[in-house]
């Protein structure tokens, strides 16, 4: 087909997870919760480490910020989402699309980062103790950061810029929830080999490179740990890092099941279950993993809510 046959698309069909109206009334419930909780739970967790000067420490400074994100990362997907739900027309105009895309790519990698950056602080901590409040001092801290936020910004800038230039003639049917990349991709009738290998290699760079950086990370940690000579000690210092490797697990693990690989082996129907777990589930869980096994943040929740008691009357 000719460039000049073409007719350019200027909005897409969202269908969502299911067509089923039944399934819809529980799946929309079911995100509302999940929704109300993560905005709330992560909002708690940011108080309380804004509340208590005991956790003005690099560790909590970066678990602010990814719990800032998280709730970034939800509000890109969920209320739209919601929204679709309960709406007859299904349609998305091309500009909300890229926005979407655009804000839902910065928001995963600058998670990739700054989870990066928490096992950096657990390293120095741990590997390096005599020197860890000149290495992890505020200014440092504030550095690593804006980096994970300017990095990410421009990687998602390169695709959403990339995106725009494509044509797309139809059909404009996404089989998915919300706009992401691969989704579109599929749909253009343009060229789309430099996207493709952008997203396969930049896109592999910018997920792999701050896992791996945990990975080597948490091989220094554990020889470090094994040389503590008691029991009791080794366990002490290494649950420290225990709501991190969860969340490092349960993160990466979803991420690179859907995005590292060709795009040829991309399947909406099966991915878009995982990429549920990944942009929803896991920013929901991610205050109850770092504070029900972290008695300095239980600790500040209690001073938040007696504060908040005293506030009433």
């Amino acid at each position: 087909m000719t460039r000049g046959n073409q007719s350019h698309i200027t909005e897409f069909l969202l269908l969502g997870l299911t067509s089923d109206p039944k399934q819809q009334v529980w799946l929309f419930a079911s995100f509302l919760a999940m929704y109300l909780v993560n905005v709330g739970g992560n909002s708690v967790i940011i108080a309380a480490i804004r509340g208590d000067v005991r956790l003005h420490t690099p560790m909590y400074f970066f678990l602010s910020n990814l719990s800032f994100v998280d709730i970034c990362f939800t509000n890109v997907i969920v209320p739209r989402m919601l929204a679709n739900m309960q709406s007859k027309s299904k349609k998305v105009p091309f500009i909300q699309c890229l926005t979407q895309m655009y804000f839902f790519v910065a928001c995963a990698i600058t998670d990739s980062f700054l989870l990066a950056a928490m096992a950096l602080d657990r390293y120095v901590a741990i590997c390096h103790p005599l020197h860890y409040t000149t290495t992890m001092n505020p200014r440092r801290c504030l550095q690593l950061v804006t980096a994970s936020w300017l990095v990410s910004h421009l990687h998602s800038l390169t695709h959403t810029v990339l995106m725009a230039r494509l044509s797309f003639c139809g059909p404009n049917i996404i089989h998915h929830f919300f706009c992401d990349v691969q989704p579109l991709l599929m749909l253009s009738c343009s060229d789309t080999s430099v996207n493709e290998l952008l997203a396969f290699t930049e896109g592999s760079f910018v997920i792999m490179s701050p896992f791996i950086f945990i990975i080597i990370s948490y091989v220094y940690i554990t020889r470090a740990v094994l040389r503590v000579p008691s029991g009791r000690g080794r366990y002490k210092v290494f649950s420290t890092c225990g709501s991190h490797l969860t969340v490092v697990a349960l993160y990466y693990g979803t991420a690179i099941s859907v995005y590292i690989r060709p795009s040829s082996t991309y399947s909406v129907t099966k991915d878009r279950v995982v990429t549920v777990i990944y942009t929803v589930v896991i920013p929901m869980l991610n205050p109850f993993i770092y504070s029900l096994r972290n008695r300095d943040m239980k600790q500040a929740l209690r001073k938040l809510a007696r504060r908040e008691e005293q506030n009433k009357h």
